[in-house]
């Protein structure tokens, strides 16, 4: 009994140290600092598509007015000053402040504060767009919540390179490991896996997903589609082997993408599949993000080496 209970012991206080050196192990900011300008860049897109049909997605003569989209939401938390603004000045302006923040976001000046602002301006602007969103948006807005919550300015920023003229402006965000960055990180990643996995359970509901021929409808759908790939029908095994890859990757990717070993293959099929849906769907943006969503899954250590080597930067100026 007593071998038993030190075994129950030492068992217990195993998995709580892998579990506390899970969440708080200080990390690097260099990998989130890369999803930072991307997502920023991404957020600056978005803003200025709206900003261009303002009055088509906002304001009173929307294709949802305001009226509905409060409607919509009276179930649920959600909130947005949008509901109650009708005048295209104004959301036309709404729009021009969401620019410059995500620009700013997206270059690292005052990251403390415009990721933030960035992130709620454009959460602002999604809970007005009900009806209109779609994954690209969803995905920025996640994504900037947790940036904010880490120092992910402090590199390849101006904030950074500000820090490094001026030892009086040390209020700016450090490049030092934290543990914050490594709690955002985990988060990500998390997000990611549940993303995916009722992604997953979700197709597997669907009669294609199960008979491989999910792939084909989508090479076929003329609404989505950028590159023709009906070739494809000559080879149905291909479309069908093709099909099932994609639904057990994406169903069994919160499993597949922690241990080390196979962990390269899962980000190498995300490429394959969200690089698949933005060149052969014509989802440019949204394959894109979420690409750049699946970097959280690198090291940091692995990101600085990889920009020191492609930009040259010092390692002394650019960590």
């Amino acid at each position: 009994m007593k071998l038993f209970d030190n075994a129950v012991t030492r068992w217990g206080a195993e998995t709580w140290h892998l579990w506390d050196q899970f969440w708080f192990t200080p990390r690097l900011p260099h990998t989130l600092a890369v999803i930072r300008i991307a997502c920023g860049a991404m957020m600056v897109y978005s803003h200025c598509i709206w900003a261009a049909f303002v009055t088509d997605f906002m304001g009173a003569t929307a294709w949802i007015d305001n009226a509905t989209v409060r409607m919509f939401h009276t179930e649920d938390f959600a909130w947005s000053w949008l509901w109650y603004v009708e005048s295209p000045a104004l959301l036309f302006l709404h729009q021009c402040l969401a620019i410059l923040l995500s620009a700013a976001m997206m270059l690292g000046l005052a990251s403390r504060f415009t990721i933030p602002l960035a992130w709620f301006f454009t959460l602002m602007t999604c809970h007005r767009l009900t009806g209109a969103l779609f994954g690209l948006d969803q995905i920025l807005v996640m994504l900037s919540m947790y940036l904010m919550l880490t120092s992910c300015g402090s590199v390849y920023s101006l904030d950074g390179w500000l820090r490094r003229r001026s030892q009086d402006l040390h209020w700016l965000p450090s490049s030092a490991p934290s543990v914050l960055t490594n709690v955002a990180t985990r988060l990500i990643q998390l997000h990611l896996c549940v993303i995916y996995m009722f992604g997953g359970l979700s197709k597997m509901r669907g009669e294609m997903w199960w008979d491989g021929s999910a792939l084909w409808y989508s090479v076929v759908n003329y609404e989505y589609q950028s590159l023709d790939l009906t070739w494809l029908g000559h080879f149905p095994f291909i479309i069908a082997a093709l099909t099932s890859a994609t639904i057990f990757w994406e169903t069994f990717y919160c499993a597949l993408v922690w241990p080390r070993t196979t962990r390269p293959l899962t980000l190498a099929m995300a490429v394959c599949v969200h690089g698949g849906i933005a060149v052969g769907l014509g989802m440019v943006t949204f394959g894109t993000i979420m690409i750049v969503a699946n970097g959280a899954f690198i090291d940091p250590e692995f990101t600085r080496a990889c920009c020191q080597k492609i930009f040259r930067w010092d390692p002394k100026t650019a960590s």
